[in-house]
C-alpha cells in the first residue's frame, strides 16, 4: 500500500465484501482532513495481494506468502480493504486517518486475490482468482452522486473497465464529475489475465482516453508496435486537445512529461529495484498530493497554463515517490 494523501480530503468509492453479520453500508471512505483542502475522489478496485515472501521463484515455488491490500485506486488513497480482511483494512485506515465507517460490504460476492511473483530485476507477474468479485458488481444506484459532484479531482484506473455492472458505473461517474467540474485524473492498470484478450485491454483502455484532463502511462503496451520512445509517436497516438498533462513513465530511467505548450524528461532515481509494486502508484499519489495541496498549481492546472519549472519539481516528488514504495511505507 502506498500514497497516503495528507493534505487533502481523500475519498475512495469501492465495494466491498466481508465475512460475518455487517450490515450493508454506503461504499464510502473520506478522508478526515480540513473541508477548505480540495477534495479528491478516487474510483476502483480492491484486492488482495498475496506476495511471495522470496523472490525469483514461480508460484509453485513459493514457499510462503504475505498478505497486502491492494488495488491502483485504493494504493493512490491509501484505500480501504475488502473480502474477510476487511476488519484488517478497517484498522489501516482508522491508523491512517482515513474515516472508514462508510464501508460497503457485499454478501453475495469474494473480492479479487491476486497472486504475486517477483522476477529477479523486480518486477512482477500476478495471477487472479476474481469469479465474481465484489469490485465488480458495483451498481449505479450505489454511486454517492453529491460526493462526486464535491471533487475537484476524480481518479480512476481501468480494471473497473473490464465487465458489468462495474463499467457501466465508472462511466457514469466520469460523466457526473465532468460536468460537475472535476479535473479527471487517468492512470490505466495493465493487467493482461483481466481482460478476454490483449486487443480488448487496448479497445477498453482507450474507450475513455479522450475524457481525462490527466493522464500517467506506461508506454510500451499503447502505442501499438511503434517506437515508444518517439515524442511524434507518443503526440500523434497518446495526446488529445483537452489533455492538460501526459506522463509517460520509464520506470527507473524516469519519466516523459506532454503538456500543450512542451514537453520534456526527468530522469529517475537509480537504485537496485527490490519490488516495484505499487511504485506507480506512489507517483501518481505524490501527482496528485501535489495537485491537491498547492492551490495555485490545482487552478494554473485547469487553465492548461501549467509552469514548466513547478511542473519539473511536482514529477521529481513524484518520481522519489514512486521509488519511496516499499512494503510498510505510507508516504
Amino acid at each position: 500500500m502506498a500514497g497516503k494523501l495528507t493534505t487533502g480530503n481523500i475519498i475512495g468509492i469501492e465495494k466491498l465484501h466481508i465475512v460475518g453479520g455487517a450490515e450493508d453500508r454506503t461504499a464510502i471512505t473520506n478522508g478526515n482532513v480540513a473541508k477548505n483542502k480540495p477534495l479528491v475522489v478516487c474510483f476502483g478496485e480492491l484486492l488482495i495481494d498475496f506476495v511471495l515472501t522470496v523472490g525469483g521463484v514461480s508460484l509453485a515455488e513459493a514457499p510462503a506468502f504475505k498478505k497486502a491490500p491492494g488495488g491502483a485506486p485504493a494504493n493512490v488513497a491509501v484505500g480501504v480493504g475488502d473480502d474477510e480482511f476487511g476488519y484488517m483494512f478497517a484498522d489501516i485506515l482508522k491508523q491512517n486517518n482515513v474515516d472508514n465507517s462508510g464501508m460497503r460490504f457485499d454478501r453475495t460476492a469474494r473480492t479479487v486475490l491476486a497472486f504475486v511473483t517477483l522476477k529477479a530485476d523486480g518486477e512482477r507477474e500476478f495471477m487472479f482468482f476474481h469469479h465474481p468479485s465484489a469490485d465488480m458488481r458495483l451498481h449505479e444506484s450505489e454511486l454517492n452522486t453529491n460526493l462526486i459532484k464535491q471533487a475537484n479531482i476524480f481518479h480512476y484506473g481501468s480494471i473497473s473497465l473490464i465487465e458489468e455492472p462495474c463499467k457501466s458505473v465508472h462511466l457514469a461517474a466520469m460523466n457526473i464529475a465532468k460536468k460537475s467540474g472535476s479535473m479527471l485524473s487517468y492512470d490505466p492498470n495493465l493487467r493482461l489475465p483481466l481482460w478476454p484478450s490483449p486487443e480488448a485491454a487496448r479497445k477498453g483502455i482507450m474507450s475513455i482516453w479522450d475524457q481525462s484532463d490527466i493522464i500517467k502511462v506506461w508506454i510500451t503496451f499503447l502505442t501499438g508496435g511503434d517506437d515508444p520512445y518517439d515524442d511524434n509517436v507518443v503526440m500523434k497516438k497518446l495526446f488529445h486537445p483537452n489533455l492538460k498533462l501526459l506522463v509517460v513513465t520509464e520506470g527507473s530511467e524516469g519519466c516523459r512529461y506532454y503538456t500543450k505548450a512542451f514537453k520534456g524528461r526527468v530522469p529517475g532515481i537509480k537504485d537496485k529495484p527490490v519490488d516495484t509494486t505499487g511504485a506507480g502508484d506512489a507517483f501518481v499519489s505524490g501527482l496528485l498530493n501535489s495537485l491537491a495541496s498547492d492551490s495555485k498549481l490545482f487552478q494554473v492546472m485547469f487553465l492548461a497554463a501549467f509552469l514548466l519549472e513547478v511542473s519539473l519539481k511536482v514529477l521529481v516528488f513524484s518520481g522519489v515517490c514512486g521509488k519511496s514504495a516499499v512494503k510498510g511505507l505510507v508516504l
